[in-house]
């Protein structure tokens, strides 16, 4: 009979992309659980997404232009990364951030894996149901297909919405 082996598997460096949901949170504290068993550093990523180009529409507005709505939304983000890392100096944890723009979700994932030489990656799912992943695909299930490392997926508690106001009293 063979015996199981103990892994060997120690992660020095766990990346960690972040959208600011409470899916994305929660992963955070499973990936800072993970950091403070095995002495990792973590990185936290948030990816903005650049606004498309649409042809025929000048789009931004000249009153909002593209540069400044980016710009803006890189200094909030990584006000929010500051903040989390905060948290994780406060539980003796080393933990950086980058700040990814682009349209590729995916591709900005693997390329900070590869650039920070991750060796694991702890991403959330939202659970998302119905029409959306089957046409759009999740960014999850891609990233779990091409990373090259270890993934940690973990699935978002689903939450039940009901169209009934509850009744003031």
């Amino acid at each position: 009979m063979i015996e199981p082996s103990r892994s060997t598997f120690h992660p020095k460096k766990i990346l960690v992309p972040i959208d600011f949901s409470p899916s994305s949170i929660s992963a955070l504290a499973t990936a800072a659980e993970l950091a403070q068993e095995f002495n990792a550093e973590l990185c936290l990523l948030h990816v903005i997404p650049m606004l498309p180009i649409v042809t025929g529409i000048e789009f931004p507005t000249p009153f909002y232009p593209r540069q400044e709505f980016l710009a803006d939304a890189e200094k909030e983000s990584a006000k929010r990364l500051a903040d989390l890392i905060g948290n994780l100096s406060g539980q003796g944890i080393h933990a950086t951030s980058k700040v990814e723009i682009g349209n590729d979700v995916v591709g900005n994932v693997l390329m900070v894996i590869d650039r920070e030489h991750a060796d694991m990656l702890v991403i959330s799912t939202h659970g998302i149901s119905g029409w959306r992943p089957v046409v759009f695909g999740s960014i999850a299930e891609k990233v779990i297909k091409l990373a090259e490392c270890p993934v940690l997926l973990l699935r978002s508690a689903k939450t039940v919405v009901t169209d009934k106001p509850k009744e003031s009293k």
